[in-house]
């Protein structure tokens, strides 16, 4: 891993934290689970249901289709 580079735990941490508040830079942290999926040669990010602010079928559609018009698959685990 490069140096200045987050992992994929990272970034989705960053992700979880800016769901909770809002949204608040969540545009900054796609862009970093992006970089960090491109480092380690992943093409999904797993997300946990449990973390959502939003955790419904709606909220997670929506969270999928605005993560995929930014280059991002997300998948959804319990």
């Amino acid at each position: 891993m490069a140096q200045g580079s987050m992992s994929i735990d990272e970034a989705l941490e960053g992700v979880y934290t800016s769901l909770t508040n809002d949204n608040a830079d969540i545009d900054l942290h796609i862009n970093n689970l992006k970089a960090a999926m491109a480092a380690a040669g992943q093409k999904e990010a797993r997300v946990k249901q449990s973390r959502l602010a939003h955790n419904n079928r709606e909220g997670r559609k929506l969270m999928q289709s605005y993560f995929r018009k930014r280059g991002v698959t997300v998948v959804f685990e319990d």
